[in-house]
């Protein structure tokens, strides 16, 4: 058989042959799986994109300083092999010091490992479609005589990419170690990294504690040597059927203390909705400093306690992070706006940089909450207490259109404005809400029995609107 032969001429030469849809996005995302898997070995594992295009599959990894971990580069493939092969894979594997070497002498060669500097030779023999080339280039080749990789090899090059362009050079300097070929990580590569592998896989719950706990303890004195504090950390866990679990925190400031980033892993598998699915066991478990940013020590206070109110905040809003997942801790911001509503915004905590949104943000919520009998300094207005997420529709009664209500209908009850202040005009966004959006003349109104009202005016009557609608934004204490 051979590839695009029609299923009738393969049934003809197989009569049991086992034919099944073709599945390509399940084939891509056992393939991202398998190469999330892969990660045991190295970071840096990307997809094969001329494979891809072609219609197969394979993955690229770059293993440098990372064979040492297995006993050496032929242990190494030795592992990879075995593993692959136990979950049911059928797998053709080279190690080479360029990722064109390697792709030509998994697919069209013999070898497992080539020794360094050996690439050259090992290839020359091989046809021109180990060069990733597309299969008409190749058969154009062909026609001139040209069929292995060492015809090309010591050709002019000028002609060679007069006639054939300059795609078939870049391949063959790829693979030949000329010209350096990067590969994409489908992950980006952890600041940090400390892993534990075990003879004997481990499921136990504090097993698992205790080795998350020893592996943070070992992030500590890099972290020092750099003059940095974990932000963002990931723990992963690889089981022993190829099963790849994650766990992720995010601090909300700069952390160093081992025993507060282990306890910080158990907030968050303690938060998860299952048990940890140990399965038959992880064989290998690897702690990743994701984000890390400078951390500034501070003196520690001689008085006990003393100072420790900003710790304990970001402390507990790790914490609850941890629980209950980073994106659910929120926080208020100020936002660049004038219309109220629009005025402040919510972002998750830990993702701020430590202490902002504390000065202006806290500053605005202390005047607020001023009395308005008690005076304010120059230029400060009042905002009420309860602002309400979208302005409420109100009946109110005046005595000429531009003035403060006499009585208001909210909700059904009717109010009598005993003392009102006001206008506080508002004008419109317009390179938000168009042209035709109008201004708010805010009031601030006292009923007969002492309840305080935030109530609006939408439109300048005569000049926008024939009738400016009413509006409720909010409540003093």
């Amino acid at each position: 058989m051979r590839r695009d032969q029609t299923l009738g001429d393969a049934r003809a030469l197989a009569p049991d042959l086992d034919c099944r849809p073709a599945d390509p996005e399940g084939d891509r995302a056992l393939l991202l799986k398998l190469a999330g898997w892969c990660e045991r070995y190295t970071p840096l594992v990307a997809l094969d994109a001329a494979a891809e295009a072609a219609g197969s599959h394979g993955l690229f990894m770059d293993i440098t300083g990372c064979a040492h971990l297995l006993g050496g580069e032929a242990g190494l493939v030795a592992d990879l092999e075995a593993r692959l092969c136990a979950q049911g894979f059928s797998v053709r594997l080279c190690l080479a010091d360029t990722p064109g070497a390697a792709w030509a002498m998994a697919r069209h060669g013999e070898a497992r490992i080539l020794p360094e500097g050996a690439h050259a030779a090992a290839i020359e023999p091989l046809g021109l479609s180990a060069l990733r080339l597309e299969p008409s280039l190749v058969t154009a080749l062909g026609r001139v005589g040209l069929k292995t990789v060492g015809c090309i090899a010591r050709l002019p090059r000028a002609p060679l990419a007069a006639r054939f362009g300059a795609r078939l050079l870049q391949r063959l300097d790829q693979a030949l170690g000329r010209e350096a070929e990067a590969l994409s990580p489908l992950m980006p590569v952890a600041e940090l990294s400390t892993e534990r592998r075990f003879a004997e896989p481990v499921s136990q719950h504090d097993e698992i504690s205790h080795v998350i706990a020893a592996l943070a303890a070992g992030l500590i004195e890099p972290l020092e040597r750099r003059g940095l504090g974990l932000r963002r950390g990931r723990i992963r866990l690889f089981r022993v059927d190829g099963h790849v679990g994650e766990l992720a925190i995010q601090t909300a400031r700069p952390l160093r203390d081992a025993r507060v980033i282990a306890r910080l892993f158990e907030e968050r598998i303690a938060g998860l909705h299952d048990d940890l699915d140990a399965g038959f066991g992880f064989d290998l478990i690897r702690l990743d400093v994701v984000h890390a940013d400078p951390f500034a020590g501070v003196q520690a206070d001689l008085v006990a306690g003393a100072g420790g109110g900003e710790h304990d905040h970001d402390a507990l809003i790790d914490r609850l992070g941890a629980r209950l997942g980073t994106g659910r801790v929120q926080r208020f911001v100020l936002a660049d706006t004038h219309i109220p509503e629009r005025s402040f915004g919510r972002l998750p905590a830990a993702r701020l940089q430590p202490g902002a949104g504390r000065g202006r943000a806290a500053a605005g919520l202390a005047l607020a909450a001023v009395p308005q009998d008690e005076g304010l300094p120059e230029g400060i207005v009042t905002r009420p207490l309860i602002l309400f997420e979208r302005p409420e529709p109100l009946q109110t009664i005046a005595e000429v259109p531009d003035g403060p209500p006499l009585k208001f209908r909210w909700r059904g009850v009717s109010y009598e404005v005993a003392r009102s202040e006001g206008p506080e005009r508002i004008a419109c966004e317009w390179w938000r809400d168009g042209r035709g959006a109008r201004t708010r003349d805010y009031f601030r109104v006292e009923d007969s029995q002492g309840y305080r009202f935030w109530l609006f005016r939408h439109g300048l009557y005569g000049r926008e609107t024939g009738e400016p609608a009413w509006y409720m934004h909010g409540l003093f204490a």
